[in-house]
Parts: structure tokens; C-alpha cells; sequence
């Protein structure tokens, strides 16, 4: 999640070096063919490409809102992840009538299991977004687009760890290990079945968070509304500088050699700002579609799972408490 105020140009840059270059070559090559080719027949009608136009800007304003959607509902997923997190931990120590450790393996099994969870949502499928390499290389960098199952040894036991390592969903296989242990923890009389209740409560309240993560994670943007909002747009664009012709037409019958240069740089100024405009609108919400990929717009899960983390531990009383995510190029993970 980018948490700077304004969007700095390198940034920009990284993503749309590209598209700039392609939308100057084109439009210089359709301006220059017709003012020093003589390809007077190119040119089209401008009042028809303004309705294609309003076409794909409402086309893309409707991709970018759905998008917008499945962002914000994962964001408030994790925000129940988090105030379930406190919860549980607020009952383990206040229900659970044992030593400090039997305390200590419940809440940092949970701390496991909201990063293993973070960990599936991250990893790649069939219709992740594929961005340019100098997109590419920024998240190399950082290290979060394929993240390792780090630190686990340092919350589980070694049995526990071993058995992980055979299933398919870990972080399943986390909750049910939770509510095997309230079984052992009730028959041993260090719960009561009401606080057995609340528990279990909790671990169903996860499992309902993690299906939904789930959901969204396996559930690709439709691919009719993806498809061919980058297809419209596409078109659109090729067509503005034939477009821009005709607006030019009467200044270019006039205009003497000595002008030639500036009115050719500037129609090729004019398209590529208004195919920059287009392409970038489809963009963002290309880049909003699946919010679990730990890119530079998705739910900072490493820097929540942190924030849990510092919390349970300090519920412990641990000291030192690990340190919180600070964003790096200013991009939260």
C-alpha cells in the first residue's frame, strides 16, 4: 500500500516509461505521414471518436469502482483479522487456567497462523498481474512478492512444524490445531465448557476471514470486464491521433513550413497526454483487482501481521517487542 500523500514521478515513471514511448512513436509516425507524406486521407472525424471516447471512460469508471471493492473488502477482512486477534488473545489470557506457557503456545500459534495465512494469500496463480520488469525488479527488491515461510520454528514445535509440512492448507490446519487444544485444555479442567463456547466462537469468526481472503484470492476479476476494458481503451488510443488530425485540419492547411515543427510537436504532445490519461485509468484498476498480491496498491498484510504480532506478544509482557513495518520506497507490505 503506497502511503505517501502524492504519488512521487518515479513511481509514475516505473509504470508508464513504456506506454509513453509507444504513444510517441505512433502519434510522430501518424502526424508526420500526413504532413510530410501527403497521407491527407487519414484523418477521421473527430465527433465520433469523442463518443467512443465517453464510451470507455464510463466502461472504465465501472472496472475501476468493482475493483475499488474487492480492495476495501479485503482491507475490512483484515481489519476483522486484526480485532479477532486481540480478542483471542484477551480470552487466552483471561479464560485459560494453566501456566504462562500453555498462554504462550495459544497465541503464538496464532500469530503462526495469520502468517501463514498471509503467506497463501501471496502466493502466484494463472491471472496475477504481470507488470513491466522495472515494476518487477521494485518488488524483487523489497523481497514480498514471493514471501518465504520464515520465522515458523520460532512459534511452533518442532512436531507441530513437521505435521504442517504434509498439508495443504496450513493455515487451516492452525485453527484446527487451536480447537484441539481447547478439547485437551477442557478435559484437563483448565476451561470451563462456556469459555470452550466463546473459543470456538473466535475460531469460527477465522475460518469465516480466511474463506473470504480465500474467496477473493481464487476468484478472479470477471475476465469479460478486464478483457475488454484494456481492449477499448487499446483501440481508443490508436485511433486519437486520426482523430487529433481532423481538430488540427484548418491550422494545418495554413500553417507555413516554419510552424510545421511546432504544430506536429504539439498534436504529439496532445495525444500522448490524452492516451497517457486513458491507459492510466485502466491501469489502476487492473492494479486493484486482486488486493493480495503485495504490490504497490494491495492490503499491507506484512505490516498487519506485525501490528498483531507486537500486540499478543505485549500482551504477554514480552520485552523486547519486535519492531513495527516501515515502508520501503514508500510502499507499506
Amino acid at each position: 500500500m503506497y502511503v505517501k500523500r502524492n504519488i512521487g514521478w518515479g513511481i509514475i515513471m516505473r509504470y508508464a516509461w513504456k506506454n509513453l514511448i509507444i504513444f510517441t512513436l505512433w502519434g510522430g509516425f501518424v502526424f508526420g505521414a500526413y504532413l510530410f507524406l501527403g497521407w491527407q486521407h487519414i484523418d477521421i472525424p473527430f465527433q465520433p471518436l469523442s463518443v467512443i471516447g465517453i464510451a470507455v471512460a464510463f466502461y472504465i469508471g465501472f472496472k475501476n469502482s468493482q475493483s475499488y471493492d474487492r480492495f476495501w473488502e479485503a482491507r475490512k477482512i483484515w481489519g476483522g483479522i486484526v480485532n479477532y486477534s486481540r480478542t483471542w488473545g484477551t480470552d487466552v489470557l483471561c479464560f485459560v487456567d494453566d501456566v504462562h506457557e500453555t498462554k504462550k503456545v495459544l497465541l503464538y500459534r496464532h500469530i503462526a497462523w495469520i502468517n501463514a495465512l498471509r503467506i497463501q494469500l501471496r502466493q502466484p496463480n494463472s491471472f496475477s498481474l504481470k507488470e513491466n520488469r522495472a515494476v518487477e525488479r521494485l518488488f524483487e527488491r523489497h523481497g514480498e512478492k514471493n514471501p518465504a515461510c520464515e520465522g515458523m520454528q520460532l512459534l511452533l514445535d518442532p512436531g507441530e512444524i513437521a505435521d504442517l509440512e504434509n498439508r495443504k492448507n496450513v493455515a487451516t490446519q492452525l485453527v484446527k490445531n487451536q480447537g484441539l487444544h481447547l478439547r485437551q485444555l477442557l478435559a484437563d479442567d483448565k476451561i470451563t465448557e462456556f469459555d470452550k463456547q466463546v473459543f470456538h466462537h473466535i475460531l469460527e469468526e477465522l475460518y469465516n476471514l480466511q474463506g473470504k481472503c480465500e474467496r477473493i484470492k481464487n476468484t478472479p476479476f470477471p475476465r469479460q470486464y478486464a478483457y475488454f476494458s484494456t481492449l477499448f481503451t487499446w483501440m481508443f488510443v490508436v485511433l486519437i491521433p486520426f482523430g487529433l488530425l481532423n481538430v488540427f485540419e484548418s491550422e494545418l492547411v495554413e500553417i507555413t513550413p516554419v510552424n510545421t515543427w511546432w504544430y506536429l510537436g504539439l498534436m504529439i504532445f496532445f495525444s500522448v497526454l490524452i492516451s497517457w490519461i486513458f491507459i492510466t485509468m485502466e491501469k489502476i484498476g487492473s492494479n486493484s483487482e486482486d488486493p493480495f498480491e503485495g504490490r504497490i496498491n494491495d492490503v499491507p498484510m506484512t505490516a498487519l501481521c506485525r501490528t498483531i504480532e507486537i500486540d499478543l506478544r505485549d500482551m504477554l509482557n514480552e520485552d523486547p517487542l519486535p519492531e513495527k513495518v516501515q515502508a520501503q520506497d514508500n510502499i507499506l507490505y
